[in-house]
């Protein structure tokens, strides 16, 4: 049954993309010299319709396992100097974020969170949402993943 025979209105000028569409946009997992694979089953950069989705990001070391110390703002700072890391691999920046979404265990620790955060998106910031959570994978504390734009 159509959607249409479901009883939906067709958005004016909406038509479903055709097979050779959907093919000519394809999803690419770009090499990312330098960087090491994730460890676990998914992939760090994914790109599709010239969007560029950032896997989910902690504030980890490069090569090194578990969070840095120093608490929410050192978390904060290398999660997002990981996502900066990925993106300049595949020839983006900051500024072209256009969304993130940001996971926090403490919410007390919003402000503080939010002061590093600012300092790399200090003009036109991207959308976002930021989701308080019980626990987040190792400990940690804060986690970001980002959708950018070519």
């Amino acid at each position: 049954m159509t959607l249409t025979e479901r009883g939906y209105t067709p958005v004016a000028g909406y038509a479903p993309r055709t097979r050779a569409e959907e093919e000519a946009m394809p999803k690419t997992v770009p090499a990312l010299p330098g960087i090491e694979p994730s460890a676990f089953p998914f992939s760090k950069v994914v790109e599709a319709n010239g969007l560029v989705f950032v896997a989910g990001q902690v504030g980890d070391a490069p090569g090194r396992s578990g969070a840095v110390p120093g608490g929410i703002d050192a978390e904060t700072r290398a999660a997002l100097d990981n996502v900066g890391r990925l993106l300049r691999a595949v020839g983006l920046d900051y500024r072209d974020v256009v969304k993130a979404t940001v996971y926090v265990t403490d919410m007390s620790e919003f402000a503080a969170m939010n002061a590093i955060y600012r300092e790399y998106f200090p003009t036109d910031p991207p959308t976002r949402a930021t989701v308080g959570v019980a626990a987040l994978a190792a400990d940690y504390r804060f986690e970001i993943e980002v959708i950018a734009a070519r």
